[in-house]
């Protein structure tokens, strides 16, 4: 029984989701440029759209990767777990079943 097997869409989630965000920020990071290009001036009007943008984008990603690498390793974990406690019961009835 392979107790892992459905954890790998997790998996990808949790390794994916900063891509996801670092996306967003190169894109928000392109819309202060253009607000900036736009007004001719570096102000805090004409970037801070854009950065904003940048900021949301990149929490969003640690928000959805971090709880997902977090449940991915602990559910791996619990896997690994039970599959010991299978072996060891296995063991144990071979040798009860070898005894008698």
């Amino acid at each position: 029984m392979d107790l892992r097997r459905n954890l790998s869409g997790l998996a990808t989630v949790g390794a994916t989701a900063p891509f996801v965000g670092l996306l967003g920020t190169v894109l928000g990071i392109i819309t202060a440029f253009r607000g900036m290009a736009l007004t001719g001036s570096g102000g805090i009007g004409a970037v801070s759209a854009g950065i904003a943008e940048a900021l949301i984008a990149t929490a969003f990603g640690l928000f959805v990767a971090i709880p997902a690498v977090w449940a991915f390793n602990y559910l791996t974990n619990r896997a690994d777990g039970f599959g010991v406690e299978m072996d060891n019961g296995a063991s144990e009835l071979i040798d009860f079943m070898a005894r008698r």
